[in-house]
């Protein structure tokens, strides 16, 4: 290209260099100017006039936020105690959340298991390295079949698609549902819950729901990664009872899901097997699964890390009890980790490949568990299913707010503890928990007067929710979020730990919560939604990086550098964070073997 020609395209538009001065700030802004340029690139062109905003108010006794399995049973099973309910969910009743990918559920049936409920837990307890809450891990299996057949009675097994079984039992009762609004505020009004408020995603229209009880099944989350069905959640559940001063649990754990590296975002491509398949049920089948051998190995050895026969792996690295060894069987399998089976919802059935079982995934592995290099992330973000969320003071999944409930992976339970174990016990466990905790939040609002909420108390809940839309300028979502990816995501922050380096990581996010997250920037309905799940996934990396800071330890999916080794001595404990009376974050020891200081 001559200089005549690049001087041509300069003053056409951006140079490669000036584009990339943008990151720069001011120099950025400097690069515009020399150009002629006039775009305000970080000025907010609202699609939106807030003015058109309706408001409508609603009551019920429980309202209940989701519409996955967990969702499903604390909507009917609450109704059926004799309670008003009203759900409300940011997606679609049965397609919420992780819900439509799971596709096996755990049914303990007494008189055919050859291991008793007891045997069971213990042996859960011995793989989870003593991280479970055994009375959610009994609860859980107990109460399991029968969940079941009540999902036999609405057809879900019959079909991969659960918005018509989901809606047998609602339609007949009558359960009113509100679909597409993302609740952004839980309201607490003279220390107990009362209520909560979002907007709708279709129209400018603020909802206010007051509550005399709020179930929280709002599933857990992720920094939105590529390759794994966790993109829309974002630990907003969570996070709002934080706020109001609700103690969470569990955010030290990591999920270790990967992908395939041959289209590693491809989340459809990698896990087609798993979406296509009607449901199916499991037996009694507990492993140690998915933590952090491979991240470990990738760490060590460098990249790319296959799985399956014939795979290395590094020597040393994350400590695996007896009886649940990696060590490789006649089958070709590990130990405790059968062909095809890769984490707690994977269906029984025929093995991938086969007839009747699922798609294969490259070179013959599982669904995006493939036998070639895996790419690692893939749910970067999220903890081992129940063993993060609300903190229970009981086994009823009851808060530290007075009337606020959770459950399913809203419900920081332990059910399976810090790694994967039950096959199939995550679907269980949210239809479990979803029923017990609804008839637990029935009984409390009985004699319970309708909360009051205030004027001021609405006003300044509009105000914070319509921030971002209010804002002339500030910075986009998608850009804050892609730099909280980069800060999070990489294996030497997130997975495989270290003091100096997590340190670094929460100074970055610190900036992220005290000057990005307060001038974001939202144009439309749609930009309003990534500006508050932008929000929850700064507050939740925060709470990773403090807790993984202070369990100075290994154990289950938690694996520090620095402290290789579980330490019985010092940490037979989980942590629990609460927002402090000075606004900042704050974490404590709860013993294994009680529950939390009232």
């Amino acid at each position: 290209m001559s200089n005549k020609e690049k001087q041509d395209k300069e003053k056409r538009g951006l140079s490669r260099r000036q584009f990339l001065g943008l990151a720069g700030g001011v120099v950025g802004a400097a690069a515009l100017t020399t150009i002629g340029m006039k775009v305000q690139w970080n000025t907010n062109e609202r699609e939106i006039d807030l003015e058109n905003f309706s408001s409508s108010i609603a009551e019920t006794d429980i309202l209940v936020i989701g519409g996955g399995m967990a969702g499903l049973f604390a909507a009917v099973k609450g109704h059926d105690a004799g309670a008003k309910v009203l759900m409300v969910s940011k997606g679609r009743l049965g397609s919420s959340g992780q819900t439509p990918f799971a596709k096996g559920i755990f049914a303990y049936d007494a008189a055919k298991e050859s291991m008793s409920l007891d045997e069971f837990t213990d042996t859960v307890t011995a793989s989870a390295i003593n991280t479970n809450n055994p009375v959610y891990t009994r609860q859980m299996a107990e109460h399991s079949l029968e969940r079941v057949n009540d999902l036999k009675e609405w057809g879900f097994f019959d079909s991969p698609l659960y918005n018509k079984a989901f809606s047998k039992p609602i339609d007949e009762r009558n359960i009113p549902v509100m679909e597409r609004i993302m609740i952004t505020h839980l309201i607490k009004e003279n220390g107990k819950i009362a209520g909560a408020a979002g907007f709708s995603l279709d129209e400018t229209k603020i909802h206010i729901f007051k509550a005399k009880s709020v179930v929280l099944c709002t599933g857990a989350g992720g920094f939105k990664p590529n390759g794994f069905p966790i993109c829309d959640l974002t630990h907003d559940g969570t996070v709002m009872a934080y706020e109001i001063g609700a103690k969470v649990t569990g955010k030290e754990w990591n999920d270790g899901h990967s992908g395939s590296m041959d289209n590693p975002a491809a989340c459809y491509d990698g896990w087609h097997g798993m979406f296509d398949m009607a449901p199916s049920t499991n037996t009694i089948d507990v492993h140690h699964d998915l933590g952090m051998e491979g991240n470990y190995s990738a760490y060590v050895l460098g990249n790319p890390v296959s799985s399956g026969p014939g795979s290395v792996s590094a020597e040393g690295g994350p400590y695996v009890p007896d009886g649940f060894d990696r060590e490789m069987e006649e089958s070709g399998a590990p130990s405790g980790a059968p062909s095809g089976e890769d984490d707690g919802e994977r269906p029984s059935g025929p093995p991938p490949g086969e007839d009747g079982g699922p798609p294969s995934g490259d070179e013959g592995g599982a669904p995006g568990m493939a036998a070639s290099a895996s790419s690692g992330g893939a749910s970067a973000g999220m903890a081992i299913h129940k063993s993060e969320g609300l903190v229970p003071i009981n086994e009823k999944g009851e808060s530290n707010i007075p009337g606020l409930y959770a459950a399913g992976d809203a419900l920081g339970s332990y059910m399976a503890g810090g790694i994967y174990t039950q096959i199939g016990s995550s679907l269980a466990g949210s239809a479990v928990q979803g029923a017990i905790v609804s008839e637990a939040a029935a009984e409390y609002v009985k004699g319970i007067s309708q909360p009051s909420i205030s004027t001021s108390t609405i006003s300044s809940i509009k105000e914070s929710m319509l921030a971002p839309l209010n804002r002339d300028s500030g910075y986009g979502p998608a850009w804050v979020t892609q730099t909280l990816q980069g800060i999070m995501i990489p294996n030497f922050i997130l997975y495989i730990k270290k003091e100096n380096l997590m340190q670094a990581a929460l100074a970055y996010i610190e900036e992220l919560r005290d000057h990005h997250l307060p001038m974001l920037r939202a144009a439309n309905l749609h930009e309003l939604r990534l500006a508050h799940e932008t929000a929850n996934m700064i507050v939740s990396a925060e709470m990773k990086l403090r807790a993984s800071l202070m369990r100075t330890e290994s154990r289950c999916s938690h694996y520090r550098l620095d402290y290789p080794d579980v330490d019985y001595k010092n940490w037979q404990a989980w942590i629990n964070i609460y927002k402090g009376t000075d606004g900042q974050m704050r974490l404590e020891k709860q013993l294994f073997d009680a529950w939390p200081a009232q």
